[in-house]
């Protein structure tokens, strides 16, 4: 279905198809358009601002560098050939897209020009730069029906430090321009203050011979008043003279009062003296001294303390120990008596049988007493009979017979026949 079709002043409209050999454009107006025979299409006229932004390109001495631009580019509407070339690149597509195309052209011939000039001439003359760029890209752009408007440096940087090496003999220069500049306004500075001093020594100067006028015109106006004060004066002689003595007699009392004030101020001094020495002794002979004697009785206390704390812990310890011999010495005899009269009860319960075992028991023991004398003995003399033994079974004999014996002896003294307690037992 036909219609009308209008587009704003930022905005071209293109129409192609039936009745139309070439295209047909509009600007900021209207067409009539029949949409099953003709095709429409806009086309956006904004202002489009880029970045340009080109990393690590080496310049024409092989230093790489960094540039960010800026540029204002449209698509040209002022002639017809140029809107036409844009229509047949550019028709319905996005503004991002146009711009993206743009970016990269012009990314491309300031990468180019980068290549052919130095650090240098980039930094310092940006604006022989931008119009190379400009220049450059514009030619390639206008065959695309783009303007550029508008194009800029914003940044140049580098990742080496190799600006910043540049700006460094610039800075100390700076700096050695403000040093002079310092040092020329302190030697200014000081001229002024010499000058300023010898103009006020000029000024003292004059001022003292300005002085030493008047002092003298002074001197010789009082030298006449003084002569004509000198006959009045010779007139008043006697009475100046008791008056004189007068006030002499007066200077010669407050003298000695004076002196007396004086005297008292020595003796007060003198006795400040002697409380200030008298403290100092305290300070450094008797309070040390009371300290060192103090501390003598203390340590003479301690000392005692301590003798007497280990007297008690030795007495205690003392105690102690007798109380547990005494408690050892105690347990024993319990045992002992305990074990006495286990075998008292034995003994009664054997009776005869106990005491022959007992008696069996020290037998050994009362054989080697007999046979002990015979240990101290260096030489023996055995005699004996016809029928007797000879030699050392003759002395064996003797013990054995000595111990044969006992059995009768026990039973001469406890009454126990222990032949007869020794059957009966077995």
């Amino acid at each position: 279905m036909a219609g009308f079709y209008t587009c704003g002043p930022n905005e071209a409209l293109i129409v192609s198809g039936c009745c139309h050999a070439k295209p047909k454009m509009v600007v900021g107006g209207r067409l009539l358009v029949f949409p099953c025979v003709q095709k429409i299409g806009r086309l956006p006229l904004n202002v489009i601002t880029t970045k340009i932004k080109t990393n690590q390109v080496f310049t024409q001495l092989g230093v790489p560098i960094n540039v960010t631009g800026t540029a204002q580019i449209k698509i040209h509407s002022k002639e017809k050939k140029s809107l036409m070339a844009a229509a047949e690149l550019f028709m319905n597509r996005s503004t991002e897209q146009i711009k993206k195309i743009c970016s990269e052209t012009l990314e491309g011939h300031q990468r180019a020009i980068m290549g052919t000039m130095t650090v240098e001439d980039i930094y310092k003359n940006r604006a022989a730069f931008s119009e190379q760029v400009l220049q450059v890209a514009s030619t390639d752009l206008m065959s695309m029906g783009i303007r550029v408007i508008s194009y800029t440096i914003n940044e140049v940087t580098d990742d080496q430090g190799y600006l910043k090496a540049l700006g460094k003999p610039r800075t100390a220069e700076v700096k050695r321009d403000a040093d002079i500049g310092n040092a020329e306004a302190k030697r200014d500075a000081g001229i002024e203050e010499a000058a300023a001093n010898e103009r006020a020594m000029k000024a003292v100067y004059e001022n003292k011979i300005t002085t030493a006028i008047a002092q003298r015109d002074y001197l010789l106006k009082k030298a006449s008043y003084d002569q004509e004060t000198f006959t009045k004066k010779a007139q008043s002689d006697l009475a100046y003279e008791l008056q004189s003595a007068k006030t002499q007699q007066r200077i010669k009392e407050e003298t000695m009062e004076i002196k007396v004030i004086e005297r008292k101020k020595q003796i007060a001094i003198q006795e400040q003296e002697i409380v200030r020495k008298q403290r100092e002794l305290d300070a450094q002979v008797i309070k040390p001294a009371e300290a060192e004697k103090y501390k003598i009785e203390m340590l003479a206390n301690a000392e005692q303390s301590k003798r007497v704390i280990e007297a008690e812990a030795k007495a205690e310890a003392i105690r102690l120990k007798a109380e547990a011999e005494a408690f050892a010495i105690e347990a024993k005899a319990k045992a002992e008596a305990e074990q006495m009269a286990k075998k008292a009860d034995a003994w009664n319960e054997y009776k005869d049988a106990a005491m022959v075992d007992m008696i069996l028991q020290q037998l050994p023991k009362i054989a080697a007493e007999v046979a002990a004398p015979l240990q101290n003995v260096n030489k023996v003399t055995l005699v004996s009979g016809p029928n007797g033994e000879v030699g050392a079974a003759k002395l064996t004999g003797e013990v054995l017979e000595i111990v044969r014996k006992l059995p009768k002896v026990i039973e001469e003294i406890t009454g126990v026949d222990m032949s007869k307690a020794m059957k009966i037992s077995t």
